[in-house]
């Protein structure tokens, strides 16, 4: 499971991270906070990173190649607006970069071409998190995997009921969010022991 933050950091959040991160089934913890400052961004990321570390998660910071650098994160998620991959790795090193496509075969070779760490595509369902401006469907996913070994990320929309159809169509990682912190009928921790 690739995991996304809450919009909003709650009070209980850092608990409910702990829990979760604990099951053993995330393998990477992404940053993704719009309404902060970056005074605020920062104290938050030092207490997220630490609960990565202890649990051996890799902590991915959205959008932001220098904020990352200032976190000591293990990498960078980039959208197609953000700084380029060139940029970024300028600033990064061999850090994990990834990459959204969208929903575009063209997207994938050029992320690929230069040397993107996975590169993500959705949005697969409906999401509660962003406005779907993309739809992907599982098609993408094994044209891809025709021709390349990056690893790819699905995103959008996906739950306890959805999730299976997209691993067994090649995805390797599952980017979730709100299926996790805006769940109204299960506690996070609860939500990912769902995910077998």
């Amino acid at each position: 499971i690739y995991l996304i933050s809450p919009n909003k950091i709650s009070i209980n959040f850092y608990q409910d991270l702990k829990l979760v991160l604990k099951t053993e089934k995330v393998s990477f913890f992404q940053l993704r906070l719009k309404n902060y400052s970056q005074k605020k961004k920062i104290i938050i990321g030092k207490k997220i990173r630490n609960i990565c570390k202890k649990n051996k998660v890799k902590f991915i910071v959205n959008d932001d190649p220098v904020l990352a650098l200032k976190l000591n994160a293990d990498g960078c998620h980039l959208g197609q607006k953000d700084t380029n991959i060139k940029m970024a790795k300028k600033i990064l090193g061999k850090k994990i970069i990834g990459i959204t496509c969208h929903n575009s075969v063209n997207l994938a070779k050029k992320a690929i071409k230069a040397k993107a760490s996975y590169i993500a595509f959705g949005a697969f369902y409906q999401s509660k998190t962003k406005k779907t401006k993309y739809a992907a469907s599982i098609k993408i996913l094994r044209k891809v995997k025709k021709f390349t070994k990056t690893p790819l990320v699905a995103i959008g929309g996906i739950n306890d009921v959805n999730y299976k159809n997209l691993l067994l169509n090649k995805a390797n990682f599952l980017a979730i969010s709100s299926y996790i912190w805006k769940n109204k009928k299960y506690k996070p921790l609860q939500a990912i022991e769902r995910l077998k």
